[in-house]
């Protein structure tokens, strides 16, 4: 048999018209999945997962496609999102109660809501600690998806937010690697003179502009205070470190990007490209883009270097941090064929194909020991995920640690910094506001 990919929804729901915790309005329907059962190797499987479009797309495909050779009786049927089209995509599908056996998640707010719904199988007894299954795996991979004790995630790869830039362009404008918040803006008027655009952005979707905000968040705000933030219950959001980050983002956006004020209207992959194609010496991406930054385009691998996004010299959070987090599948809880569903994510997270995954041109640093290694991985990658490890502690994705009413606001508020239309001082409002909502 062949996998069958579905093809993406046309018509998606705007991220502020379904929210996440209205979709959990009542139970989910069914018996609760035995994941511990012997699976039965026949009938249907659905995915969906966060891999469409090259050069991921390929990558679940071959899966589905051997996992069907070694059982013919299993058809292994893909729904295949992108980064920003499966959130919605996920919304309807949880709103309908549809969701398929197995389906993608961020860590954070966006999976508590799904645990607490009752829609994500316990996996503890399958890949908690102690199991054979989960001594494959990293510990603070697995934990990012625990909850009260219990094991729910499968975690597929790790992920980190970095600032790409190109050597080659660093070289020609006589600047070094900046090290400071300071030394980043001061080093974008010599890079302009140089012939290129300092800092790719694009912010169309919203989301991009979080990931600044986030890690300039870690700078200046202490990680107790922005953890306690996460929770409307005790969120208070009155740090004076917040507006410094938001003025911090909307010197970055005027002063080292081409496009400033109409940044809200180009793509993501537009500075992707930009970047990949040699016309920007910077671009704020993920481990996960490292390897498709430099397919294809004007960019070699060894002309690709990498550097946290700097702290100003008197930020008063931790420098150290990182933005990042793990990203992973559940087991649909109410799933007919949930031990089906393990059995099949076992076989995605071996060691061969944690390898596969590792390497390019997929590049997706695998959360399995082992798996990242100089002879596996680029060296971006190798150099990113080290990073990663070192760091002492991770920040979460902004729209996905917080409430779904918080994050629509800061999605309002980055646009709104990015337009001139918002004071830093108007955005913390507008959060707060919403934050008092969420209770």
């Amino acid at each position: 048999m062949r996998a069958r990919a579905l093809t993406r929804s046309a018509a998606l729901l705007g991220a502020s018209a379904l929210v996440l915790t209205g979709c959990f309005a009542g139970p989910a329907k069914g018996p609760a999945a035995d994941v511990t059962a012997k699976p039965e190797y026949s009938g249907t499987l659905s995915i969906l997962t966060k891999f469409a479009g090259e050069p991921l797309e390929p990558y679940f495909e071959d899966l589905a496609a051997a996992y069907e050779r070694e059982h013919p009786k299993v058809d292994v049927e893909l729904i295949q999102e992108t980064d920003q089209s499966i959130k919605d995509k996920t919304k309807t599908l949880t709103a309908s109660d549809a969701l398929p056996d197995i389906y993608f998640t961020w860590t954070g707010n966006w999976a508590e809501n799904f645990i607490r719904g009752g829609r994500a199988a316990d996996l503890t007894e399958v890949i908690g600690p102690g199991t054979a299954w989960g001594a494959t795996f990293s510990e603070p991979a697995l934990s990012a998806f625990a909850h009260d004790g219990r094991y729910y995630g499968v975690p597929l790869y790790n992920n980190g937010k970095f600032m790409g830039y190109n050597k080659a362009a660093f070289d020609k404008a006589g600047v070094e690697v900046p090290k400071t918040f300071e030394e980043l803006i001061a080093a974008c008027p010599d890079l302009r003179e140089a012939g290129y655009e300092p800092i790719a952005f694009g912010n169309k979707d919203g989301w991009p502009a979080l990931h600044y905000l986030q890690q300039l968040f870690a700078h200046n705000v202490p990680a107790d205070v922005r953890e306690s933030d996460y929770d409307p219950e005790t969120a208070t959001w009155d740090d004076p470190g917040y507006p410094i980050a938001l003025e911090q983002f909307r010197t970055l956006v005027s002063r080292c990007t081409d496009t400033g004020r109409g940044t809200n209207g180009v793509l993501y992959t537009s500075a992707q490209e930009a970047f990949g194609q040699g016309r920007a010496a910077m671009y704020y991406q993920e481990i996960l883009e490292f390897d498709n930054t430099t397919s294809g385009g004007a960019l070699e691998p060894d002309d690709l270097g990498i550097f946290p996004l700097p702290g100003a010299a008197e930020a008063k959070g931790d420098p150290r941090i990182v933005e990042g987090a793990p990203e992973g599948y559940f087991v649909n809880a109410r799933s007919p064929r949930a031990a089906l569903a393990v059995d099949f994510m076992k076989f995605v997270t071996s060691a061969a194909h944690a390898k596969t995954l590792s390497a390019p041109p997929y590049g997706q640093p695998s959360t399995v020991v082992g798996a990242v290694t100089p002879q596996t991985s680029s060296k971006a990658v190798q150099e990113g995920i080290d990073l990663v490890n070192k760091a002492p502690r991770l920040a979460g994705w902004l729209d996905m640690v917080t409430a779904p009413e918080v994050a629509d606001a800061w999605l309002a508020g980055g646009e709104a910094l990015i337009s001139g239309s918002k004071s830093p001082e108007q955005v913390m409002d507008s959060v707060r506001r919403a934050s008092d909502s969420a209770k």
